[in-house]
C-alpha cells in the first residue's frame, strides 16, 4: 500500500518491511530532531490495522495473548506477542480498547497471517475479527507533540508518544498540520536508542521475549493460559535465555553501516572469528553517531569488544545474562 505522503517534497521511499512509506524527507537528522522535540510526525500508514469486536473480546484476546487484557481500560496503550507452541514470537500487537472494539496495529503484511490464527481461535465466543487496513492509517507522534487529533481518530498513549489511528482518507489533511515529516529512518534510529524490539528486525524464527527484554511491557508474569507459556515460565524460573539483546555503539569512521543479519564476533578473535550473533537494526542517530542493535549469545563477556561485519562496535547491555 503506497502511502499518499510519497508526494511530499523530498520524499524517498522506503525499502524492504517499510516499501510503502518514506524512508526520509531529505534531511536525516533534521527529522530526529524534529521528532526529538515533539515538532514531527511518523507516517506508518504501511503497518496493518486490526479490530476485535464483540462483547467477549477482552476475556477472549486474554486467553491468546502475552499480556493481561481481561480488563483492560478503555484507552490504555498495551503491548503484547503471540507465540508458537514452543514460546518463539509470532506476532506482536500494539493495543488499544475505545469500549466497544480492541485496535491494534500490527507489522505491515503480517494481518492476513494474524486474522487467521484470530479466526481459527473463536470457537463459541462472541467476538468478531475485521481487517481495516485498508480504511484506517496509522501515524506516530512523538512525546510532546502539540498536533491535534481528528474526533474520529483512534489513540494509543503512551511514554514515547501517540500512535493515532484516523481514516486513511483523513491522512493527507491530518498530515498538512502535524508539523514535520520524519521517515522511518529517523523513526527507527530513535527506536534503536530506545532499545525497543522490533517484530522481523529483532526477531527470528526461534527468538523468545526475554531474549529481548520483551518481558514487562509486553509479556505478563502473573498469567498463564495462553500458547507457549510453559516456555515463558521455564525461563523465567531459570534465568538463561540462549540469547540477549545488546545496543552496539559503531565505529563512526566506517562509511556503510552493518546491515540486518551481519554477522557479529568478538573483535579478540578476528575476522576469520566464531560467529557469536547478529546486527538486527542498525541506524545513524543524530546526536549517537552510528548505532546497532544485536542478539548476541547470552555468554558473550558484556564487556567484550566486538565486530559487526567489519566494523568494530562497543557493547551496552539491554538484556542481562
Amino acid at each position: 500500500m503506497k502511502s499518499p505522503l510519497l508526494s511530499l517534497p523530498g520524499a524517498v521511499p522506503g525499502e524492504g518491511p517499510d516499501e510503502g512509506v518514506a524512508a526520509h524527507y531529505g534531511d536525516l537528522f533534521q527529522e530526529q530532531r524534529a521528532l526529538a522535540d515533539g515538532s514531527g510526525f511518523v507516517d506508518l500508514s504501511h503497518r496493518g490495522v486490526v479490530a476485535v469486536s464483540g462483547a467477549d473480546r477482552l476475556s477472549w484476546l486474554h486467553l491468546l495473548l502475552t499480556q493481561h487484557v481481561s480488563e483492560l481500560p478503555p484507552g490504555q496503550a498495551a503491548e503484547a506477542l503471540i507465540l508458537s507452541a514452543h514460546g518463539h514470537i509470532e506476532h506482536a500487537l500494539y493495543l488499544v480498547d475505545d469500549g466497544t472494539t480492541t485496535w491494534a496495529h500490527v507489522e505491515p503484511d503480517t494481518q492476513d497471517a494474524l486474522i487467521a490464527y484470530l479466526e481459527s481461535m473463536k470457537f463459541y465466543y462472541r467476538v468478531e475479527i475485521a481487517d481495516l487496513t485498508h480504511e484506517r492509517a496509522v501515524v506516530h507522534l512523538p512525546a510532546g507533540s502539540i498536533a491535534g487529533t481528528p474526533p474520529e481518530a483512534v489513540v494509543r498513549e503512551t511514554p514515547y508518544g501517540r500512535d493515532v489511528l484516523l481514516p486513511r482518507a483523513d491522512l493527507e489533511r491530518f498530515a498538512a498540520d502535524a508539523g514535520r515529516p520524519a521517515g522511518m529512518l529517523a523513526y527507527e534510529a530513535l527506536r534503536v536508542e530506545a532499545h525497543r524490539p522490533r517484530l522481523g528486525m529483532e526477531t527470528d524464527h526461534r527468538t523468545i521475549p526475554h531474549e529481548l527484554g520483551w518481558i514487562g511491557t509486553a509479556v505478563h508474569l502473573s498469567k498463564g493460559c495462553y500458547r507457549g507459556q510453559e516456555t515463558v515460565a521455564r525461563v523465567q524460573n531459570l534465568g538463561k535465555p540462549p540469547r540477549r539483546l545488546v545496543f552496539l555503539h559503531l565505529d563512526g569512521s566506517e562509511v556503510t553501516l552493518p546491515g540486518h543479519g551481519a554477522p557479529v564476533r568478538l573483535a579478540a578473535d578476528g575476522a576469520d572469528g566464531r560467529r557469536m550473533g547478529f546486527v538486527t537494526t542498525s541506524a545513524r542517530h543524530h546526536e549517537l553517531g552510528p548505532i546497532a542493535l544485536a542478539l548476541v549469545k547470552r555468554n558473550v563477556p558484556v564487556d567484550a569488544e566486538l565486530v559487526a561485519d567489519t566494523t568494530a562496535a562497543a557493547q551496552e547491555v539491554v538484556v542481562e545474562p
